[in-house]
């Protein structure tokens, strides 16, 4: 009995030491994107937006709403800034003049990406020491991780359209922290 409650409790600190980890690579990832974002003088917002499409090709502006959950007025002006940078382009659909789609220009892009070659280089170095199943292994978690993820973010932009009255409370209780002297 106490053999089962001590590998619980090592469980447990296993998985509060992943999450705190996980937290702490995905506020430096987010931290690391505001730098390019800086040093490319675009909003880190806008930044991520170039990215979704990066990933998703080339998208219909209403796509680009979707996916990243900002009204259809709001992408209008990350295109626009994106467009003014230099960064994307406006394309008519050539059977559809009326569709317009959202591309990357691919040689800007390419740009803002020599920007992340320093992290990419320090993850390369980390994934060397990993055998091709770990790297399997990382590959099937961080893919499960995003659909998890992606799930929750649905769950709780469904909050979004719930009357604030009807939304769970929200138990904060904001102390003022003690002065560092």
């Amino acid at each position: 009995m106490g053999s089962a409650l001590s590998r619980t409790k090592a469980r447990a600190a296993l998985l509060g030491e992943l999450e705190e980890a996980m937290r702490r690579s995905s506020a430096q990832g987010v931290l690391y994107g505001q730098a390019v974002a800086n040093v490319a003088g675009i909003a880190n917002s806008d930044l991520e937006c170039m990215d979704i499409l990066y990933l998703e090709g080339r998208v219909a502006a209403g796509r680009l709403a979707e996916v990243t959950g900002l009204t259809t007025g709001a992408i209008t002006g990350v295109v626009d800034r994106l467009e003014k940078a230099g960064l994307v382009r406006r394309e008519r659909d050539e059977t559809d003049r009326r569709k317009v789609f959202i591309a990357v220009v691919p040689e800007t892009a390419m740009k803002i990406g020599q920007l992340y070659v320093p992290m990419q280089q320090a993850m390369e170095k980390v994934f060397s020491n990993y055998s091709d199943e770990e790297l399997r292994l990382l590959l099937r978690f961080a893919n499960e991780g995003y659909k998890s993820i992606l799930a929750a973010t649905t769950t709780l932009k469904g909050l979004i359209d719930t009357p604030p009255e009807k939304r769970p409370a929200l138990k904060l209780k904001l102390t003022k922290r003690p002065r560092q002297t």
